[in-house]
């Protein structure tokens, strides 16, 4: 699967981004799909995911601000980031799950493919 992230910039503290990721290739295949975000230095960390099923988690720093959300018919997901802090400044990762069976055995098949990271940056 291969994912194009975008929306990512520049605002102030308190502003608005809404990032878009879309999946193409093997779609069908997709379970789930997820932001994460990275500082320099710092392992790369879960910000918010949904499953195909439409079940949603995010991480406590960014509940009630974040509000992922996907269309299955577009292949997107979308990251709406109200209220922004400056700690939210990160490079942020669009990535999808995957799953499917392969050869004649139908061996499943897991795994996770990553776009590529835009950069959010949020000013005190």
């Amino acid at each position: 699967v291969q994912l194009q992230a975008s929306g990512g910039g520049s605002v102030r503290a308190g502003g608005s981004l809404r990032l878009s990721c879309v999946a193409s290739g093997r779609v069908s295949s997709i379970t789930g799909m997820g932001w994460y975000r990275q500082t320099p230095g710092k392992e790369r960390e879960l910000v918010a995911s949904i499953t195909r099923g439409g079940s949603r988690n995010y991480a406590n720093s960014v509940k009630g601000r974040f509000t992922i959300s996907g269309d299955n018919a577009k292949n997107t997901v979308y990251l709406q980031m109200n209220t922004l802090k400056s700690e939210d400044t990160a490079v942020y990762f669009c990535a999808a799950d995957i799953m499917y069976l392969e050869g004649v055995d139908e061996v499943p098949v897991v795994s996770r493919d990553w776009g590529q990271g835009t950069q959010v940056t949020v000013s005190s």
